[in-house]
C-alpha cells in the first residue's frame, strides 16, 4: 500500500484531529450516542442529518436543546407543529440578522427563549458557566449535500455548533495537481450555488478554501464577484506558510483555529457584522479576522493576563494589515482581560479585570466610530466609550464608568499626566501613532509651539516627545501600532533581547502585505530625472563664500525658481494627461499627487500646473493642501483661498471626479488614504520614515476600480533609486534596533556643559526647586536670564563657541528626554539639568554669520540654462528581504567645532557648480575633487579606520591597514566610476599617487 495523497486524505486528517477518529476508521458507525462533553474533541456528523431547507444538522440541533433547555422546549411541545414553528422562526431571524445574532442573542419563540450557544467561560467564571460551555456540541460533517436544486452538489466539510453551521470548507491537495488559491476558490465562485440556504450571506461566519500549503477565506459568496483573503501565517516575512516538521503547512487551521475555545473566542470577540439592524442584511459587511490580526490580539491579551501591567508593546504592522480592526478588537478585549494569577503586576484579583480603562490615542475619526460599533456588537453594556481631551476628562470618564476612552495625539500629554495621578487605576494605552493629524487649530498650535513647519511634525515624534521625562508608570501598559518604527520608537516600545537588540512584539511586514495583495508595490515603476543647469555671475565683484553651503544654497535657488517649476509642471502634465487621464486608468478616476519641497514651492507648482492645464484645454481641476498662511511674491495665500472651499473640505473634494491632482508640501504625506491615487511626482528630498510614508500614499489597493501594480507610477525629480531603496529596506521585512542608546554620552555632555561656565550648579538646583514648587514664572526668569547673559556677553564666546554649547545642550535634552522613561536607574542630576536646559535653550541666540553672505550670493547669480534628463525609466527597485538592523541614536557628543569651512571665490563656485550639474561635464579637476571628498568620507566611516589607522602608533601596520581599507572602499565604489577603478587597479604610478593623496586627505 502507498500513502493516500487525495483530497479525501486531507478530509480524514482534519476529521481525525477534530474528533479523534475518521469515518473510515469507525467503519460507518456514528458516535452520536457517545458525545464526550468533558474533552476538547468534536463529534462527527452524518450528511443525512443535514436539512437543506433550514441549513442545520437536525440531530445535534434538537439534541442540544433537549439536553440543555428542556423546560423551554416543553412550553412549545404542546403544539403539534412545535418543531416547524421553531425552525420557521429560526429561518426568519437568520435571514434578517444573520447567524451571529442568533448565536449571541438566542432565539425567542412565543414565551420560550432558547440559548443557541453557551459562551466560553473566564478563569473566574462559576462552575455552572463552565458546565454550560461543555454542553455545546461542536461537530464536523464531511461531504454535505447542501443544494435543494442539485442534490449531487456537496461541500467537502462543514463545522457546526449545536447543529448550526458556522464554517464551510472546500479542500484541495497539491499532490493531485490542485490547490486552494486557484481550484478551491474557482469551485466556490463557479460551481457552488450561493443562493442555497447554507451559502447565503451571514448564514455561516466564514468559508475556507484550503489545501496542504495555504488557506483562503471569504465571508460573502457572490459568484465571480467573491473576494477571497489569504488566511496564512506568512513565511520569511512574505506570503504563504512556513514548513511544518510535524505535518501539513496548514495544520494550524485545524490544530489551533478550529479548537472549541478558539472558535468560541472568535465568535464572541472577533467576528462582527458592520452596519445596523435597520440595514438590509445583504448591504452589511461581515468581518472575520485575518490570521495576523487574530494572532496579535491573542498574544497581547495572553501576555498581559500572565504578566500584568507596566509593559510596552510595539506592533509593526504594514499598511494594508487592517490596523483599525486590530486596534478595535484589542481595545474591546483588553477591558475584559483578567489576570491568570494574583502575582501579576497590577492584579487586584483574578475575579477583577486587569485594566480599569483602555485609552486609544488616535487622530482618525473613523476609528472612534469603529470602536463604538464594535462595542455595540460585543458588549451587553453599550455606553462605555467616551472622548477625553484633558486629565479632567479622563477622571470624569472613569467616574462615569467609561471603559474605553478615546483621545488624540495632541492631547496625549494631558492624558499621561492623568494616568500618573490615578495610581489606584490600571490603564491600557493603545497608540495609533502611524497617522498624524491633517488639520485643525490644535495641530497647528502644537506644531508652532514646537518650532516646526506647520506641516512637519511626525506622529511618532509626538508620542515620544510626550513621554519624555515621564517614567512609565507600572499602572499602565502601552501598545504602539506603526508600520515604520523609528529607532527611538523601537527603543521605547520594542522588546529588548539577550543580545541587546530591540525587536517588535509582533510583525506583519510590508513584504507580506504586498505579496498577499493588500497593498501595491510603489517601487515597481520608478522613474528618476536629473536636473542639469548653468548659472552665470551677474556682478563684477568676486567675494568669497563657504563652498559647501554655497553649493546647497545655489541648488535650492535653482529648484525653486518659477521658470524651473514651470518646466517640471509641463513634464508632469506631459506624463499625467496621456498616460493616466487619456488612458482612463482606474475606470477614468485615477488621481495624482505632486510632492514639493516647501509651501512656497507648492504654491508655485499649483499656479504653474493650473496655467498649463488651462493652456492645454483640459477640464479637470487641481487642489492644494498646506497649513497656515504663506506670502509668496507679495501675495498672501491660504489653502482655502486657493481652492475656493474650506480646508476641511479638501480631502472630500479631492475624492470627487472633478479634481485629479493634489499638490502638497508636507500635509497629507502621512495618514491620508486615497485609493484612487496611482501617480506621484516628487520634487522633495525623501529619506527614512518620511520616504516610506510619502510613497505609500500610492499603495492602497482598489479592487472595485481594478487598481494593479502596473497602474502605479512615480516620477522623481530629486532622489535617486538608491536613496529610495535605502529608505525602504528597513521596513520591508522586520525592523530591529541593533543596540540600546549608550546613555554614558549624557555624562560626557554634562561634563562639557558644566565646564562652560554658562550656569552654576546651584542655579540649576534653585531653578528646579522653584519650578516644581509651582512658583510664579517671574521667579524663574532671573535664574535663566543670568545664564543667558553669561552666554551672550559675559563669557566672550565666539559665535562658534555659542553654537557648540547650544548644540550640546539640545543633544542632552533630546537623549535624556527619550531615555528617561526606560532607564533602569534614576540620575537626579541629569533630571535637574534636563529641566533647566529646556528653559535655557530658547534664550540662547545664535547668529549665522554666513546667512547674509549667502543671501548676497543668490543676488550675485542668474539662471541661464535649465533642463532635465532621465536617469532611470520605469525602474523596479528591489528591496532586501532580510531583517534590517537600524542603529541607535548617535552616541558621540556633537558640536560646532572641528568643521572648518572651505572657502572659494565666486568664480570658482560658479564654475564648480556648472561642472557638477551641467549634463555634458567630463572628468574635470573639480569632479576629481568631489570624488576625493566622497572617498575620504567613506574611508573615515570604515569600521577599521579609527582603531587600525587613525589611532595606530605602528607606522608599518598603519600603512597596511590603510591600503586594505582603501581596497575595500574602491571595491564598493567601482561601479560608480569604472575609469577610476581601472586606473587604480592597473596603473602602478597612478595607484601610488592616489594612495598617498587619499592617506593625506583621510588623516586631516
Amino acid at each position: 500500500m502507498h500513502s493516500n495523497t487525495s483530497e479525501i486524505a486531507l478530509e480524514q486528517t482534519i476529521e481525525k484531529v477534530l474528533t479523534g477518529s475518521c469515518k473510515e476508521e469507525r467503519n460507518g458507525f456514528s458516535n452520536e450516542e457517545d458525545i464526550q462533553y468533558t474533552n476538547e474533541l468534536f463529534v462527527s456528523g452524518q450528511p443525512s442529518d443535514f436539512d437543506k431547507r433550514f441549513a442545520i444538522d437536525t440531530q445535534y440541533f434538537w439534541q442540544f436543546l433537549e439536553n440543555t433547555q428542556k423546560e423551554e422546549l416543553e412550553k412549545l411541545q404542546k403544539q403539534s407543529d412545535w418543531q416547524l414553528k421553531i425552525l420557521n422562526r429560526f429561518e426568519r431571524l437568520i435571514k434578517k440578522y444573520g447567524v451571529l445574532h442568533l448565536l449571541r442573542k438566542g432565539l425567542e419563540v412565543d414565551d420560550a427563549h432558547f440559548t443557541l450557544f453557551f459562551q466560553a467561560p473566564l478563569a473566574s467564571s462559576s462552575a455552572s458557566v463552565k458546565e454550560n460551555f461543555r454542553q455545546n456540541i461542536f461537530s464536523v460533517t464531511r461531504q454535505v449535500a447542501y443544494s435543494e436544486a442539485n442534490p449531487r452538489e456537496e461541500i467537502d466539510m462543514v463545522i457546526f455548533i449545536n447543529g448550526i453551521p458556522i464554517i464551510t470548507m472546500e479542500l484541495k491537495n497539491h499532490w493531485t495537481g490542485q490547490n486552494a488559491r486557484s481550484h478551491g476558490i474557482h469551485q466556490y465562485k463557479k460551481q457552488r450555488d450561493a443562493k442555497q440556504p447554507l451559502l447565503q450571506f451571514a448564514r455561516c461566519i466564514v468559508h475556507f478554501a484550503v489545501d496542504t500549503d495555504e488557506a483562503y477565506m471569504t465571508t460573502k459568496l457572490q459568484g465571480d464577484a467573491t473576494f477571497f483573503l489569504p488566511f496564512n501565517k506568512g513565511n520569511n516575512h512574505g506570503k504563504g506558510n512556513p514548513k511544518n516538521p510535524n505535518g501539513h503547512k496548514t495544520a494550524y487551521l485545524w490544530e489551533e483555529i478550529f479548537t472549541k475555545r478558539s472558535l468560541a473566542n472568535i465568535i464572541q470577540h472577533f467576528v462582527r457584522l458592520d452596519g445596523t439592524k435597520k440595514d438590509t442584511l445583504t448591504k452589511r459587511t461581515l468581518f472575520f479576522p485575518r490570521y495576523h490580526q487574530l494572532d496579535v490580539v491573542r498574544k497581547l491579551i495572553d501576555h498581559a493576563s500572565v504578566n500584568g501591567t507596566g509593559y510596552t508593546y510595539l506592533i509593526q504592522h504594514s499598511a494594508g494589515s487592517g490596523k483599525s480592526n486590530s486596534i478595535t478588537w484589542a481595545a474591546y478585549q483588553l477591558i475584559e482581560t483578567y489576570p491568570t494569577h494574583t502575582e501579576a503586576q497590577g492584579a487586584k484579583s483574578v475575579d477583577l479585570p486587569l485594566f480599569d480603562s483602555v485609552i486609544v490615542v488616535t487622530d482618525r475619526r473613523l476609528l472612534d466610530k469603529q470602536i463604538r460599533e464594535n462595542i455595540r456588537e460585543f458588549s451587553e453594556v453599550k455606553n462605555i466609550v467616551a472622548p477625553a481631551l484633558s486629565s479632567k476628562d479622563l477622571r470624569e470618564s472613569l467616574e462615569q464608568g467609561k471603559k474605553i476612552i478615546i483621545t488624540t495625539i495632541q492631547k496625549f500629554p494631558f492624558i499621561l499626566d492623568g494616568i500618573g495621578d490615578l495610581t489606584n487605576k490600571n490603564f491600557a494605552v493603545i497608540i495609533d501613532e502611524a497617522h498624524s493629524s491633517q488639520s485643525g487649530k490644535a495641530h497647528d498650535s502644537m506644531n508652532t509651539a514646537m518650532g516646526a513647519d506647520l506641516d512637519e511634525v511626525d506622529a511618532q515624534d509626538k508620542i515620544v516627545e510626550a513621554m519624555k521625562a515621564r517614567k512609565l508608570k507600572q499602572n499602565a501598559s502601552y501598545f504602539a501600532f506603526t508600520a515604520t518604527p523609528k529607532n527611538s520608537t523601537l527603543e521605547k516600545f520594542g522588546m529588548q533581547q539577550a543580545d541587546g537588540t530591540f525587536i517588535p512584539f509582533h510583525l506583519y511586514s510590508m513584504k507580506q502585505a504586498i505579496e498577499e495583495g493588500f497593498i501595491l508595490d510603489v517601487l515597481h515603476n520608478y522613474t528618476t530625472l536629473k536636473s542639469y543647469y548653468q548659472i552665470e555671475k551677474s556682478i563684477s565683484d568676486n567675494p568669497e563664500f563657504d563652498t559647501q553651503k554655497a553649493q546647497k544654497y545655489l541648488k535650492a535657488y535653482v529648484e525653486r525658481d518659477q521658470r524651473t517649476i514651470k518646466t517640471k509642471a509641463e513634464i508632469i502634465l506631459d506624463h499625467f494627461i496621456p498616460n493616466v487621464v487619456n488612458k482612463k486608468r482606474l475606470k477614468g478616476k485615477a488621481k495624482a499627487m505632486v510632492v514639493t519641497q516647501s509651501i512656497e514651492s507648492a504654491i508655485k507648482y499649483y499656479n504653474a500646473l493650473k496655467e498649463v492645464i488651462e493652456s492645454k484645454g483640459n477640464s479637470f481641476k487641481i487642489v492644494i493642501a498646506f497649513s497656515g498662511e504663506k506670502e509668496v511674491g507679495g501675495i498672501k495665500y491660504t489653502e482655502a483661498s486657493m481652492n475656493g472651499f474650506s480646508d476641511k473640505e479638501t480631502k472630500d473634494m479631492f475624492d470627487t471626479d472633478e479634481y485629479r491632482i493634489l499638490v502638497v508640501a508636507n500635509k497629507y504625506l502621512t495618514g491620508f488614504d486615497q485609493p484612487k491615487l496611482c501617480a506621484m511626482y516628487v520634487d522633495k528630498k525623501l529619506q527614512g520614515v518620511l520616504a516610506v510614508q510619502t510613497l505609500s500614499r500610492l499603495n492602497r489597493s482598489n479592487p472595485e476600480l481594478g487598481k494593479k501594480t502596473e497602474d502605479l507610477f512615480v516620477l522623481d525629480f530629486f532622489n535617486t533609486t538608491e536613496d529610495i531603496k535605502i529608505a525602504f529596506d528597513p521596513f520591508y521585512t522586520s525592523t530591529i534596533l541593533s543596540e540600546a542608546t549608550d546613555v554614558n554620552i549624557l555624562h560626557d555632555l554634562k561634563d562639557v556643559l558644566d565646564d562652560s561656565g554658562v550656569y552654576e550648579w546651584q542655579e540649576v538646583e534653585e531653578f528646579v526647586l522653584r519650578f516644581f514648587n509651582k512658583e510664579d514664572a517671574q521667579n524663574l526668569s532671573p535664574i535663566i536670564d543670568n545664564s543667558a547673559y553669561r552666554f551672550t556677553d559675559e563669557l566672550g564666546f565666539s559665535e562658534e563657541d555659542k553654537a557648540d554649547f547650544k548644540i550640546k545642550a539640545k543633544q542632552f535634552v533630546k537623549i535624556y528626554g527619550q531615555m528617561a522613561a526606560i532607564l533602569p536607574f534614576l540620575n537626579v542630576k541629569w533630571e535637574k539639568l534636563f529641566w533647566f536646559l529646556k528653559f535655557l535653550i530658547p534664550k540662547l541666540p545664535i547668529k549665522d554669520e554666513d546667512k547674509d553672505k549667502l543671501d548676497e550670493l543668490l543676488n550675485s547669480v542668474d539662471l541661464s540654462t535649465y533642463g532635465l534628463e532621465r536617469v532611470k525609466l520605469n525602474y523596479t527597485i528591489g528591496l532586501d528581504a532580510h531583517e534590517t538592523e537600524i542603529l541607535p541614536q548617535n552616541s558621540n557628543p556633537r558640536g560646532a567645532h572641528g568643521s572648518k569651512e572651505e572657502k572659494d571665490v565666486l568664480d570658482d563656485i560658479v564654475y564648480s557648480f556648472n561642472e557638477r550639474w551641467f549634463k555634458d561635464w567630463e572628468a574635470t579637476p573639480e569632479d576629481q575633487r568631489v570624488v576625493f571628498l566622497s572617498l575620504t568620507k567613506a574611508i573615515q566611516a570604515h569600521p577599521d579606520f579609527e582603531e587600525k589607522f587613525a589611532n595606530n602608533q605602528d607606522s608599518q601596520n598603519k600603512d597596511l591597514a590603510f591600503r586594505k581599507i582603501l581596497d575595500d572602499i574602491m571595491a564598493q565604489k567601482r561601479k560608480q566610476d569604472l575609469d577610476l577603478y581601472r586606473l587604480y587597479a592597473k596603473d602602478d604610478a597612478f595607484f601610488q599617487a592616489f594612495l598617498d593623496t587619499m592617506k593625506r586627505l583621510s588623516a586631516r
